[in-house]
């Protein structure tokens, strides 16, 4: 059985798609189609059933997959590591939230360009957790953060840490706020407080909201801005109250920059993954790269 084929086979498996499958091996989708239909020649069965969008499986095709997909990332792996002294100069391309990404994950892969002749390059991109992982099943980065799951075979998660999240603002607005019904979990006790969010839709504080008064807020956004630092730098300067992660706010508390409106027992969290391509572990650049995240993760929940 030819093993361009399986590589096709295993990667529109992944993929639940031709077209992906297609864009991440660098095929038309005809060519890919013409290698499905060759190999399930060989078979004698179809490995796919068409669907309106994308395709799934049959029996016989999960059975394949599951004994020929091990094999062949194996492969990939003795290919990686057999490459020469080039290999060094590998590029990573990782994407993530750019505040958590630009905080926490690239100052952990600092020293992944040493002198261990392990080194590899690094691109960061930023987005949204769904702008990450589409970019990742698509092929543009090798490694994504991201506080959603994915879905399906293509990706594949690890998690990450947890984020706590704080309810700040500016002294100024500590002696404004009703703390008896703070107390109470009532949340009219801040309603008249401006808001700094990174979207209209305040997701971060309704979410905060939901958890700890079990309401939603009543106040619009006075500054929105996509960016928690940028959020956080008018919460200093007083433009009203925010929710922010714990480690980003965590000097500014400190200095008295800002103070923590409200301490609940339980403080709402926000699960972040780390997410790659099914079967690019065998890559030794992308699995150092995995390694040295989960390591510095565990100091950071």
């Amino acid at each position: 059985m030819d093993l361009a084929l399986l590589r096709t086979f295993v990667t529109v498996h992944r993929a639940g798609s031709f077209t992906r499958a297609a864009a991440l091996l660098g095929l038309s989708q005809p060519a890919v189609t013409s290698q499905i239909r060759t190999l399930e020649r060989q078979v004698g069965r179809p490995l796919f059933l068409r669907q309106p969008r994308g395709v799934t499986p049959t029996s016989i095709g999960n059975e394949l997959a599951h004994k020929a997909a091990p094999h062949l990332d194996a492969l990939v792996g003795i290919a990686e590591a057999g490459l020469d002294d080039e290999s060094a100069a590998r590029t990573l391309h990782l994407a993530g939230p750019p505040e958590f990404t630009a905080e926490r994950a690239l100052p952990a892969l600092a020293g992944l360009s040493g002198d261990d002749g392990q080194g590899f390059a690094l691109r960061a991109s930023f987005g949204t957790s769904e702008e990450v992982l589409e970019g990742l099943a698509a092929g543009h980065h090798d490694l994504a953060i991201s506080t959603a799951r994915p879905r399906g075979a293509l990706l594949t998660a690890s998690p990450l840490c947890d984020e706590e999240h704080v309810l700040v603002a500016g002294s100024q607005w500590a002696g404004r706020i009703d703390s008896g019904k703070l107390r109470r979990k009532d949340a009219s006790a801040l309603a008249k407080l401006p808001v700094i969010e990174v979207h209209e839709s305040l997701p971060l504080v309704t979410r905060y909201w939901a958890s700890v008064f079990d309401a939603r807020p009543t106040a619009s956004g006075t500054v929105i801005v996509p960016d928690l630092r940028a959020v956080l730098a008018c919460a200093v300067a007083g433009a009203g109250l925010a929710v922010l992660p714990r480690y980003l706010c965590a000097s500014a508390l400190a200095r008295g920059d800002v103070v923590a409106v409200y301490e609940p027992v339980v403080p709402p969290l926000r699960t972040y993954v780390l997410a790659v391509r099914t079967g690019t572990l065998a890559m030794p650049h992308v699995a150092r790269a995995h390694h040295m995240l989960l390591g510095a993760a565990a100091a950071w929940c």
